[in-house]
């Protein structure tokens, strides 16, 4: 058996993630939990920069499975940042999900990409994750999110980021929602994901969620 097939409970096998893939450039656990906490919580805005460049590695290591036309010829594919509720986008002055997206398209990491950053909205407030259940978290977030431009998502395919990976629970109600407005495909790319053991290195996860500590 595999790490990642260690780390993955058996309800969490048979059922599909609504994503095609996930990425993340390391783990939780190293300096990168330094770097996002100096962003979120203290405000040093620099460490976006240093930040997207990881994230950069992260979506570089998943672009062979994305196909070239999307990348190269068809349409953009979306990048999508997992949005705050608009009361903790002022409380926080910014959403550091588009910081670092912002920050990671400065290193081509692709042809075709394109910035949306209102095309998916927290609609309501929701309880933190952190001490629930696999389902409380689920139900937590069940109709926390919405597309704003249905038309824009018709035949495109998405790449969602974020800062951390957790538990999936995010990852997968966002893709959940983009897929039901007409998304083709969801793709996800985090900075970090918690694990049981660090990862050092971009790794990628796929056709099933990625395995997580808490």
């Amino acid at each position: 058996m595999s790490e990642s097939d260690e780390n993955i409970c058996e309800m969490c096998r048979n059922e599909a993630p609504p994503y095609a893939a996930a990425s993340a450039y390391g783990s939780y656990d190293t300096q990168l939990r330094d770097l996002i906490h100096l962003l979120k919580y203290d405000k040093v805005l620099p460490a976006a920069a240093v930040l997207g460049e990881k994230l950069a590695q992260a979506i570089k290591r998943m672009q062979d499975q994305m196909t070239e036309q999307t990348l190269f010829e068809g349409p953009a594919l979306l990048l999508v940042p997992v949005p705050l509720h608009s009361s903790k986008s002022r409380e926080r002055g910014f959403n550091q999900a588009e910081l670092i997206a912002r920050a990671a398209l400065k290193h081509a990491v692709g042809k075709r990409f394109e910035l949306s950053t209102h095309l998916l909205k927290r609609r309501r407030v929701t309880e933190s994750q952190i001490g629930l259940t696999q389902n409380q978290r689920k139900q937590n977030l069940r109709g926390a999110f919405a597309v704003t431009e249905p038309d824009k998502l018709q035949g495109c395919e998405v790449l969602l980021v974020d800062d951390v990976f957790t538990t999936g629970t995010t990852a997968s109600e966002c893709a959940r929602v983009l897929r039901r407005a007409g998304a083709t495909k969801v793709w996800v790319a985090t900075v970090a994901r918690t694990l049981k053991k660090s990862v050092q290195t971009a790794e990628l996860v796929q056709g099933v969620p990625v395995a997580m500590a808490g």
